[in-house]
């Protein structure tokens, strides 16, 4: 049964879209994420942001080019991320409890 607490914990309030990452959730998910490949320039991209996009895009099933600008990264950034992350085969790194 639902009480007071579980509905402050789940509630999702504030700016952004439902489909954001809670702070548990990133804390969780941070660590998996590679790091920015060294010798080359410092990334710019905040990766929180550009999950964010990948997880509004697979919920709201809308085209790359509808991605909303205001929140994420440029939609090409986010395609790269993506793109990087599923050729790095993110099931078995991520696991079935993060997917």
């Amino acid at each position: 049964m639902w009480t007071e607490e579980h509905r402050r914990t789940y509630r999702r309030e504030g700016e952004g879209y439902p489909s954001d990452l809670r702070d548990v959730e990133w804390a969780r998910l941070e660590p998996l994420i590679p790091k920015a490949s060294p010798g080359g320039r410092p990334r710019k991209t905040d990766m929180r942001a550009a999950m964010n996009a990948i997880l509004y895009l697979l919920r709201t099933g809308c085209p790359w080019c509808y991605l909303p600008h205001d929140g994420f990264p440029p939609r090409s950034t986010v395609y790269t991320s993506s793109a990087s992350s599923s050729a790095r085969e993110p099931r078995r790194r991520f696991g079935p409890s993060c997917i």
